[in-house]
């Protein structure tokens, strides 16, 4: 139980933009936000245990936070880190409609 929760920790959601629907059609590749401290092998565990696929390999970066204005005042958002996770070849991770088939 302890183990689960600190899967779904790791996991944060999808990042949909132009870019990665253009790399996600090209290649078999998800791209996900997950939080600045997680490594490359706590992402792989997470996907392959939540979504049973296998992972081939994970690219990280992180994301400078945007600079805001608001009243004269300039504030920072967080930084945030993005995971390109590349599965391997005829494997795909179903977001919405999570199905487990039995039989």
């Amino acid at each position: 139980m302890i183990i689960e929760q600190q899967i779904l920790k790791n996991f944060f959601s999808p990042h949909i933009s132009e870019k990665s629907s253009i790399v996600s059609k090209k290649r078999d590749v998800v791209v996900i936000k997950v939080p600045v401290n997680v490594t490359k092998f706590e992402i792989k565990q997470t996907i392959q245990k939540l979504f049973k696929v296998k992972v081939n390999c994970i690219n990280t970066l992180i994301v400078q936070g945007k600079k805001k204005r608001k009243n004269g005042i300039i504030s920072r958002l967080k930084n945030w880190k993005k995971a390109y996770i590349f599965l391997k070849k005829g494997q795909n991770v179903n977001f919405i409609g999570h199905e487990e088939s039995t039989g």
